[in-house]
């Protein structure tokens, strides 16, 4: 199977093909942002760096989705949906509420976590579980319910 950043390749080609200008700048940006990556590190990413570049863009995306449909801005809202929408093709499949809710509550196990005050134990935990499977604010949000609840 080749690797994401060889795919993101083929990708870019085949969309230039098909002229579809807003995939192709997508992409584009994307690759963009790997190499940049790739430099300010020196060194080459492997599919979890690759990953984690395409985590950020993804959560870069959500944060500018929220802000322009708070400053109702349909039109650059449905363009950051699309981009979304790319950007979610390379990423793993995402965990549903009830998988990360069943990893947070073993990492509370695990952890010895009693409440609300313990939360980083519990997130340093789990983050690297679900590291690219889940946005960090949705596993937050669910740990902090488990925590304040009591379980």
């Amino acid at each position: 199977m080749a690797n994401i950043k060889d795919r993101l390749e083929e990708d870019i080609r085949n969309t230039m093909r098909a002229r579809n200008q807003e995939r192709l700048d997508t992409l584009r940006f994307l690759k963009s942002q790997i190499q940049l990556t790739e430099k300010n590190n020196l060194k080459e990413l492997d599919d979890a760096g690759v990953t984690d570049v395409i985590a950020k863009q993804v959560k870069d995306r959500r944060e500018s989705i929220e802000m322009f449909g708070q400053g109702g801005r349909a039109d650059l809202v449905a363009k950051e949906e699309t981009s979304l929408g790319i950007l979610l093709e390379y990423m793993p499949e995402q965990l549903s509420d009830a998988e990360i809710e069943a990893l947070a509550r073993q990492a509370v196990a695990d952890t010895g976590a009693t409440g609300p005050s313990d939360r980083g134990k519990v997130m340093g935990r789990i983050m690297p579980q679900v590291r690219g499977k889940a946005d960090g604010s949705q596993v937050n949000a669910i740990v902090s319910r488990i925590l304040e609840t009591g379980g």
